[in-house]
C-alpha cells in the first residue's frame, strides 16, 4: 500500500512540472524586443536550409526569408525559416561573455503563447566546436502535435522558440561551465538547429533527458520549421580581439579584403577558418613579417595560431 500511494503521489508531481510560463504571466523569463538590456544583435548569419518535410526529399526546402532577416534588432527584418532540421550560425562584432544571469537571447515569430516551433541551442568559441544547451521537454508524446497544434512554453526549458514574436527566450552560459571546448568569457559564435518535432522512432530529436520533443510536425509549407527573428546580446565582451595567451603576434590590418600580414608572431602555423568551421587557408609562419594573400568573401573568420600543439584564435573581419 505505501509503494502504491508513493506512485499516486510521485506520478501527478511528474507530469505537472514546470518551468517558466508564457510572456506577460508571473515568473516568465522572456525578454521584449526593445528591453534596454540588449546591447548587440547578430552581425553576420549563414543559413543551411531543411526540407518542408524530410520525410519527403521531393517536398523542397523551404524558402521564406534570407540571412539577412536574422541580423540586427528583432522585429525589424523579417524572418527567415530554417525547416526541417535546418541551421543557423550567426556572430557578433563583439564575443558574447558570461556575465551575471542571461547572456544573451533568441526571437521567433510565434504568433501565439501556444503554437511554438522550436530549435535547440549551441554555442562555440572558435566556429568548429559547438555546445548545446540542456534542453528540456515535458511536452506529451503520446499523440503527435499536429501543425497548429498547442505547446505549452510551461513545458519547454532551454530550447528556441518558447515564445511568441516579439519576446526572446533567454540563455544563460553559466549553465556550460562545465563544458570543454569552450571559452565563455568569448563565445563568438551562436548556431539555432530546427527540432524536427515528429515522433517517429527514425527521426524523433530529444533532449538531453532522452524525451522525445514534440512540436507542429509536418509542416510542409514555404515557411516550415523554426522561424529566426533575432538574436540580442546581453553581455559581451569589451574588446574585438583577443590577446592571444600563449601565441603572441599582431594582424593587420583588421578588417581587411583578405590580404593581411601575420607580424611578431611565435607561432609556427596557422589556419583560417569560416564561419561554418571550414578551413579555407593554411600555412607555416616564418620569423619577421608573414603577408597572406587570399581572396575571402565579406563575412567573420578566424585565424588558429599553432605552437608545439598549443592553439590560440584571434578573429579577422573581411569586408
Amino acid at each position: 500500500m505505501r509503494t502504491l500511494l508513493l506512485i499516486l503521489f510521485s506520478a501527478p508531481i511528474f507530469l505537472c512540472a514546470q518551468f517558466a510560463p508564457a510572456a506577460g504571466k508571473p515568473g516568465s523569463t522572456a525578454i521584449a524586443y526593445d528591453s534596454s538590456c540588449f546591447k548587440d544583435w547578430a552581425a553576420t548569419c549563414s543559413i543551411r536550409r531543411g526540407l518542408r518535410d524530410t520525410t519527403q526529399p521531393d517536398s523542397g526546402f523551404v524558402n521564406v526569408g534570407d540571412a539577412s532577416a536574422a541580423l540586427g534588432p528583432a522585429k525589424e527584418n523579417g524572418v527567415v525559416s530554417l525547416g526541417d532540421g535546418g541551421s543557423a550560425i550567426l556572430t557578433f562584432k563583439h564575443p558574447i561573455k558570461n556575465g551575471p544571469g542571461f547572456d544573451f537571447a533568441v526571437f521567433e515569430n510565434s504568433f501565439l503563447d501556444t503554437f511554438l516551433e522550436l530549435a535547440f541551442v549551441e554555442v562555440s568559441t572558435d566556429g568548429v566546436h559547438y555546445v548545446r544547451f540542456p534542453a528540456v521537454s515535458l511536452t506529451d508524446t503520446v499523440v503527435q502535435t499536429p501543425a497548429f497544434g498547442y505547446t505549452f512554453p510551461e513545458k519547454i526549458n532551454n530550447l528556441a522558440g518558447k515564445y511568441r514574436v516579439g519576446y526572446g527566450t533567454p540563455f544563460d552560459l553559466e549553465e556550460l561551465k562545465d563544458s570543454a571546448g569552450i571559452d565563455l568569457e568569448d563565445v563568438r559564435f551562436v548556431k539555432i538547429v530546427d527540432v524536427i518535432g515528429s515522433l517517429r522512432d527514425t527521426i524523433a530529436q530529444r533532449d538531453h533527458l532522452d524525451h522525445k520533443i514534440n512540436d507542429p510536425w509536418p509542416t510542409p509549407f514555404p515557411s516550415s520549421g523554426f522561424d529566426l527573428d533575432a538574436v540580442g546580446v546581453i553581455h559581451s565582451s569589451i574588446s574585438y580581439l583577443r590577446n592571444p595567451r600563449h601565441v603572441t603576434g599582431k594582424i593587420h590590418p583588421n578588417p581587411s579584403s583578405g590580404n593581411f600580414t601575420i607580424s611578431h608572431c611565435e607561432a609556427q602555423r596557422f589556419t583560417l577558418y569560416s564561419m561554418q568551421g571550414i578551413a579555407v587557408y593554411q600555412g607555416a609562419i616564418q620569423e619577421g613579417i608573414n603577408s597572406i594573400h587570399v581572396a575571402l568573401p565579406a563575412g567573420i573568420y578566424s585565424i588558429h595560431l599553432e605552437k608545439n600543439n598549443v592553439k590560440e584564435m584571434v578573429q579577422i573581419l573581411s569586408e
